[in-house]
């Protein structure tokens, strides 16, 4: 009798062992798992830097390229550029997109308007594209109102484009329309 008891003390033993193992085993299980999408988190991470650097070497080497080209073939892929792609051309597009646009640095391309063009800066270039392209539409599309020509010359409002002209050529957009209608 005592042998079954002390058999059914060994089983109990055993069965509250066998359970500890395989809470022991859920909770290994579990660390598996959150190592796992840690290992894959970090491969993930590991790739993205690898592409970021890929992407930046590319970035150099088109800027150096960029930078070996003569100004004047510059300024020529820059005005067909934008001639191709007047939409680029908005009210937030400026110096560091145009850089961007162009493959080459900010530094180089202050340097191409101050030695290469009669513009002080590229600002000052692209506020004259914006300008040309309002003073075109109202030309030749009389049926735009003022709102629509500074929409789509790239101003972020008309009173924007009536400042500017009124600045640069002595009149307003409404002026103008009247003065080519004559």
């Amino acid at each position: 009798m005592e042998k079954i008891e002390d058999l059914k003390k060994e089983i109990a033993r055993l069965e509250a062992e066998n359970e500890r193992l395989d809470m022991e085993n859920v909770s290994l299980l579990g660390r598996n798992l959150l190592m796992s999408e840690q290992l894959n988190s970090w491969y993930e991470l590991k790739q993205r830097v690898n592409w970021l650097k890929a992407e930046m070497q590319r970035g150099r080497r088109l800027q150096m390229q960029a930078d070996q080209v003569d100004d004047a073939e510059l300024l020529a892929m820059l005005e067909n550029r934008l001639e191709q792609e007047p939409q680029l051309v908005t009210a937030e597009f400026g110096t560091p997109e145009l850089a961007e646009l162009m493959g080459v640095s900010q530094a180089r391309l202050m340097r191409l308007f101050r030695n290469s063009t009669i513009f002080k800066s590229p600002d000052e270039y692209l506020e004259n594209m914006r300008l040309m392209r309002a003073l075109k539409l109202l030309r030749d599309h009389p049926q735009y109102g003022i709102a629509a020509v500074s929409a789509e010359a790239g101003y972020n409002s008309v009173r924007t484009l009536q400042r500017r002209m009124s600045e640069i050529i002595g009149m307003t957009p409404v002026e103008f329309r009247m003065m080519i209608d004559k």
